[in-house]
């Protein structure tokens, strides 16, 4: 998320130092304090972990773990800090199981970095070892396909592709890291398309997509909370327009859908504001993490043998002698086949091809994120019935345990336009009163905007040029994340079409990601993985909880971050209510150390 420190923090301790990673006092006395209205679960902890709660080592743990008490070791020093656990939206009962230990890949590591308790697992028998380039030469050889943007969707399509070990890909993407653009600034839906045009593409990919990621993210350790949605009438109009809505979901092939009356839908959330006249509860909406989403996917297809090649900004295209030629800022690149899977600018290389199908305006998103004390207010995702621009404010909890209001829908002409502004962060607390009017007395952690790639078209644009060797992928809206994995077998099967030769298939090694979530145990609640290795016990940012040994794992990662931003999205370091005010120094240094 393109969280920034513009939001309201809570107050700081006077003893402090700047960049220090001493727990703020205040903040875990008043989560103590807060602790019976289920914002948090109690210090307190049982011995056994049968109901699902940690269980804490009985005895003395070495500095730099978690004790007997239950407390946990500062990065900065021995001294003990209070175990606070962070706000669950399940109960101990219906917590779920201990995701994977993360894998650790890495050729070689930094010799200051702590090393990991297990050793990284080895390529899949037969595959290179991973290619990732940000700079100098490009590979002169064609590849046979290339993928042009590393987004959600353009690195889900290299995953499937990595499926076929005879075909040469890559996957080109304009910035440093992947999932730059809109994939890492939208709301975290994952979506049923109860509510899409039936009978369109993104309904159909959108329904096989949704199914298709729960399974992935089970398999691969990435966090999704189904709490469902609630569409919530608010006048006569609106009321009326939720049985059409119903029957529009069973159109589309979703039929748990059904009405709410007033006072069912208070009982769901009390702390809705004052006059909902009712409902439609989605009970099968789920918010998801959508960082570590496109991190899995371009991790997995590189492992599997895909080149990625960061800062590779495609400044022409053109084919001659029937081979695509890309001039970029490194080089150029050959490819018998290429896949425009660019964001919102696939207009723009479209039209470099000789295409003019769609145009894309940026449409651009602001959203508040709130802090974590904010979680309980709100149990279910929380949407106004959906207009011609989009489905409209909401009211959503994150998988972070954070709680966003927004987002604005404004059509731009610039496709960077990225900036928050007053009137944009005003017309989402307006609207976020009357929803729901506590939110707005709670601590604002971050805000952020991002665009989507909206065109005049209402469906998505997914078209193969078979004399060009060509498939462009565009009018990927807010719901490419839920589809990315059918929108990549659906360009696979374009690009077979085309006379590609796919060749023989094989099963990909799985993906272990760090978990993210709060709804799942993090590193420093679990004592075996504290025992193997005394780092997941040493907190660095305390806002998040995110050890010393999570932080380790993400900078020798298959695709370790290239700025702070990518190892925030990583790990969550430097996204909670101090912006990095009390880690920012540590992190760094870390972050510095590793690339020295």
């Amino acid at each position: 998320m393109n969280t920034g420190p513009n939001g309201g923090p809570a107050a700081r301790p006077s003893s402090a130092a700047a960049g220090s990673a001493v727990r703020p006092s205040s903040a875990a006395a008043e989560l103590a304090a807060r602790s019976s209205s289920a914002a948090v679960e109690p210090t307190a902890r049982p011995s056994s972990a049968s109901d699902g709660c940690v269980a804490w080592p009985s005895s003395a743990s070495p500095a730099g773990t978690v004790p007997a008490d239950g407390s946990v070791v500062s990065a900065e020093s021995a001294h003990p800090q209070p175990a606070v656990a962070p706000p669950a939206r399940q109960s101990a009962a219906a917590a779920p199981p201990a995701r994977p230990l993360p894998a650790v890949v890495a050729s070689e590591r930094p010799a200051g970095l702590p090393q990991p308790a297990v050793a990284p697992p080895e390529p899949p028998a037969g595959v290179p070892q991973p290619v990732v380039t940000a700079e100098g030469a490009l590979p002169a050889e064609p590849y046979d396909v290339v993928i042009v943007g590393a987004g959600v969707v353009g690195s889900a399509i290299a995953r499937a592709l990595a499926r076929h070990p005879g075909l040469r890909v890559a996957l080109v993407e304009a910035q440093d890291d992947v999932g730059q653009g809109t994939s890492k600034a939208n709301t975290a839906i994952l979506h049923t398309g109860f509510d899409a045009v039936p009978g369109s593409l993104e309904a159909r990919l959108v329904r096989e997509g949704g199914r298709q990621l729960a399974a992935y993210a089970a398999e691969s350790g990435i966090p999704v909370e189904p709490v469902g949605a609630l569409l919530v009438a608010w006048d006569e109009g609106q009321l009326a327009a939720l049985p059409a809505l119903a029957a529009k979901a069973v159109r589309n092939g979703y039929q748990d859908a059904r009405p709410l009356d007033p006072e069912e839908l208070y009982t769901r959330e009390p702390h809705l504001g004052p006059g909902a006249l009712g409902a439609l509860h989605v009970p099968g909406e789920s918010i998801v993490c959508p960082w570590t989403t496109t991190l899995a996917y371009a991790t997995q297809a590189v492992r599997h043998g895909v080149h990625l090649h960061l800062n590779t900004r495609v400044e022409k295209a053109d084919r001659p002698g029937g081979l695509h030629r890309l001039t970029t800022g490194r080089g150029t690149l050959y490819a018998h086949r290429l896949v425009n899977a660019a964001g919102l600018h696939a207009d723009t290389l479209d039209r470099r091809l000789g295409h003019d199908d769609f145009t894309v305006t940026p449409r651009r998103g602001q959203l508040i994120v709130f802090d974590k004390f904010a979680r309980a207010l709100v149990h279910h995702i929380l949407l106004p019935v959906p207009t011609a621009l989009g489905k409209g404010v909401l009211v959503a909890p994150t998988v972070y345990g954070n709680v966003l209001l927004g987002p604005t829908a404004e059509d731009l002409r610039d496709k960077h336009a990225t900036g928050s502004t007053a009137d944009g962060l005003a017309a989402l607390r307006e609207k976020g009163a009357r929803v729901l009017p506590r939110l707005l007395d709670e601590e604002v952690t971050a805000v952020y905007a991002g665009l989507r790639a909206a065109t005049e078209h209402d469906d998505y644009r997914i078209t193969a040029h078979a004399e060009q060797g060509l498939v462009t992928v565009g009018g990927i809206r807010s719901t490419g994340l839920t589809a990315s994995l059918a929108i990549a077998d659906h360009v696979t099967a374009l690009l077979a079409d085309t006379g590609l030769d796919l060749g023989p298939a094989r099963d990909l090694e799985p993906v272990h990601m760090p978990n993210l979530g709060e709804a799942f145990p993090r590193p420093y609640q679990r004592p075996e993985l504290i025992a193997q290795d005394p780092e997941y016990g040493t907190l660095v940012c305390h806002c998040e909880r995110v050890s010393r040994g999570e932080i380790r794992d993400a900078l020798t990662s298959t695709l370790p971050p290239r700025g702070l931003d990518g190892l925030r999205r990583r790990t969550r370091a430097r996204s909670g209510r101090c912006q990095g005010f009390y880690c920012g120094a540590t992190v760094r240094a870390l972050f510095e150390e590793s690339r020295a």
